[in-house]
């Protein structure tokens, strides 16, 4: 059994079916949801994840603007 992250409710997972960044659904709620880790095994709600790689993103292309801002000085 394991806990969703979005409505707290458990549902069955078959912990060695799963492999980090597999995507489930809550059997209560319905929530997409990714596999963070597997031992132990931790959720987390896809929209955050997708978010979280967004902002990552976001802080990458404004590193490379930075880096090319500084060249264009030299």
């Amino acid at each position: 059994m394991v806990t969703c992250p979005v409505c707290d409710g458990s549902f069955d997972v078959d912990e060695e079916e799963v492999d980090e960044g597999d995507s489930l659904s809550c059997d209560e709620c319905g929530a997409d949801l990714k596999v963070l880790s597997k031992d132990p095994l931790e959720l987390e709600s896809a929209e955050e994840v997708e978010e979280e790689d967004e902002d990552e993103d976001a802080t990458d292309d404004e590193d490379e603007e930075e880096e090319e801002e500084e060249d264009e000085w030299k």
